[in-house]
């Protein structure tokens, strides 16, 4: 089968808008306060959010229906922007028709709908032109598809936190189909009160910032990106070698804490791509900082890959994006392997007081290298239900 190659990347996170301020983030020597402490989204409770920072302003949506102006579709317009330019010239070789589309979202229009239930509640009528549309999820796929110019298969992944990851899958599938010739995949997913009040309902979410594999880890803190790919088969900057795709269906919030559903993700992911597990060079962990996400993946990635293969979670920097983590998770292999002649990794950042419960595993620390450029990334994603998905990306 043909390999499938990201050929070009946007996105937009805490870390900032495009590839220099990512890559300044993920490698820096000392931890880059990246997460803002605010109220915004949990009024009297301040928690450090992966909010956008303040320099990056999203795109007005004038020029779309009222039913598709949400900050969900603003955050995913300006990672599109991003890649336009690769995106027309494979509209204008192959034709609207083969180009395909796959977005991983859970929030679409929530921040519009709350703010219109305020209205509705404060004055007995929603405000004029409100739709519900802006709450579906697949109102994103159907928003790009339009003003991208893209007219082949457009749809919405929504698996919780699995999502972006599983878009990208979706995306190498349609490939490999026939069924297109490129595809814009990735996710979105932007912050709402909804989210953090339900996360925080689940005592899930810290009021410091996260700090994954600890012992003292308290949960989550959530965030906001978008995350979009060029997805074809001619050679690109790197390589989707592999994908794996499980579900545990072990509760509907807590994984499966044998491990064996992740496993069997990452395993899918090795055996695809035909490469040995001695061969991952980093692994980007799903790190969410929660006691039974970190006690779960552990296990799985000790079982697997052995105690030597250099970790760590890059939460601590964006927040858990939800939907779009995923596909943020790729853009992070991207900088790992794309231009890093010397091997460099993102830190762990954490408190380093070790959890004697997990097993042991190699924890990047600031400044460290491989020494050469990276070969293959494995990034894992697991989310609610028990869906998990693992991508194995390469070096071109």
């Amino acid at each position: 089968m043909s390999p499938v190659y990201l050929q070009a990347m946007g996105q937009l996170s805490a870390l900032g808008a495009g590839a220099a301020g990512m890559r300044a983030g993920l490698f820096a020597a000392q931890y880059p306060d990246s997460l803002q402490c605010t109220e915004r989204y949990s009024p009297q409770r301040p928690l450090p959010l992966g909010m956008l920072p303040a320099q990056v302003r999203l795109p007005d949506l004038d020029f779309a229906a009222p039913a598709q102006r949400s900050r969900n579709n603003a955050l995913a317009w300006a990672a599109a922007q991003q890649i336009r330019l690769q995106v027309d010239a494979a509209i204008a070789r192959f034709g609207a028709h083969r180009v395909a589309l796959v977005i991983g979202t859970s929030t679409a229009g929530v921040e519009e709908g709350e703010a219109a239930a305020r209205q509705l509640l404060a004055q007995g009528r929603f405000p004029p032109g409100f739709d519900y549309a802006l709450q579906e999820m697949g109102n994103v796929a159907q928003f790009l598809a339009r003003h991208l110019g893209i007219a082949g298969p457009a749809h919405v992944i929504s698996t919780a936190c699995s999502s972006g990851a599983k878009a990208l899958a979706s995306a190498a599938r349609l490939l490999r189909s026939g069924m297109a010739d490129a595809v814009v995949a990735g996710g979105v997913d932007a912050l709402c009160s909804f989210t953090v009040a339900g996360f925080s309902a689940l005592e899930s979410v810290s009021a410091q910032r996260c700090n994954p594999l600890s012992r003292n880890r308290q949960g989550i803190n959530l965030g906001e990106a978008a995350a979009l790919f060029l997805v074809g088969r001619d050679a690109g900057p790197v390589r989707l070698a592999g994908w794996g795709e499980s579900q545990d269906a072990h509760h509907m919030s807590a994984p499966d804490p044998s491990g064996q559903g992740a496993m069997r993700a990452m395993e899918q992911a090795l055996a695809l791509a035909q490469v040995p597990a001695a061969a991952v060079d980093y692994v980007n962990l799903h790190g969410t900082a929660t006691p039974h996400n970190d006690a779960m993946e552990s296990l799985a990635v000790h079982s697997l890959l052995g105690p030597q293969v250099p970790v760590s979670s890059t939460k601590p920097l964006t927040g858990h994006t939800l939907a779009a983590a995923g596909a943020l998770e790729a853009a992070v292999a991207w900088q790992v392997l794309v231009d890093n002649p010397r091997g460099r990794l993102p830190p762990h950042w954490w408190d380093g007081a070790a959890d004697p419960a997990l097993p042991a595993m190699q924890l990047v620390t600031p400044g460290m290298s491989l020494g050469r450029p990276v070969r293959h990334v494995l990034s894992n994603s697991f989310a609610f239900g028990g869906s998990n998905a693992a991508l194995l990306l390469a070096a071109q």
